[in-house]
């Protein structure tokens, strides 16, 4: 299968990319810049030159392959509300550049991006094979640039790695590898209109978490209360205190995906999340 993957150079695209190469799919890749139009073709992928806001660039990549997975995404905290528009507008090109033929679309969703979702489930009613998938929190492994880093971070800047309250609050994790073949299952079996959820360890209790953290950097692991949270982790205040346990089983059955990759706190025992 030709696959368009946009994001493709990035920390989840790019592993998408290796897993769509080794299962024998071709892949075209959206790139903006010289550096990743090489980065592409190192590992036998071809580049296809747009961004997220050249419409008709992904019109045209859309129109020209046999599916797509749509990764990129401008993580502009600051102007959240635009980049879900620039989302919209982004899976509408695309989604209409592949209405009628039946073929795979994949999108990931975000935070409060009902109108993206709601499209997508339309165009599975307009001959489009899509699929949603939803990741956790923590998609984890080697080049993670996400939450865990800057909890690392934090811990290192204030010197000790915090919880709150009793930290049994739950995040879900999945390795970021087990989490590109999942994207490769979705493109080749999922039925149109699934909602899939990327998740291989259903809670991990905050706590163990910041407790690994602690004794990587040798630090105190602390207690703190709710009010004490927003000082503490900044904009991350309120994900770090959220218990959000979810589960995969569904996801597992429909697509015979089997995370195999090290768990969040396998992972975090590594030295790549504290070599920096």
């Amino acid at each position: 299968m030709r696959v368009f993957v946009t994001g493709a150079t990035g920390y989840i695209g790019s592993a998408v990319v290796h897993e769509l190469i080794d299962a024998g799919h071709q892949v075209v890749g959206l790139v903006r810049s010289d550096n990743s139009a090489s980065k592409l073709k190192e590992v036998g992928a071809e580049a296809h030159r747009g961004d997220i806001d050249d419409l008709d660039s992904l019109r045209r990549g859309a129109a020209a392959v046999d599916g797509v997975i749509h990764l990129a995404f401008n993580h502009d905290f600051s102007n959240f509300a635009g980049a879900l528009t620039a989302d919209l507008h982004a899976v509408e090109a695309m989604g209409g550049a592949l209405e009628g033929s039946g073929k795979p679309f994949v999108i990931t969703t975000h935070n409060n991006g009902v109108a993206v979702e709601n499209l997508v489930l339309s165009l599975a009613e307009r001959g489009v094979r899509t699929s949603i998938i939803e990741l956790c929190p923590s998609v984890h492994g080697e080049g993670d640039t996400g939450f865990v880093p800057r909890l690392i971070n934090i811990a290192k800047t204030k010197g000790l790695s915090a919880y709150v309250e009793d930290g049994f609050n739950r995040w879900p994790a999945v390795h970021r590898l087990d989490a590109a073949y999942l994207y490769r299952l979705a493109l080749e079996k999922a039925p149109a209109g699934s909602r899939l959820n990327g998740v291989a360890d259903e809670g991990v209790p905050f706590r163990d978490i910041a407790s690994v953290i602690g004794i990587h950097l040798n630090v105190p692991v602390v207690s703190i209360s709710r009010e004490e949270a927003e000082a503490h982790f900044g904009f991350l205040s309120t994900l770090a205190a959220l218990d959000i346990p979810r589960s995969s089983a569904v996801t597992q059955e429909l697509l015979g995906w089997h995370p195999m990759q090290p768990a969040l706190i396998s992972d975090l025992e590594q030295s790549h999340y504290y070599n920096n």
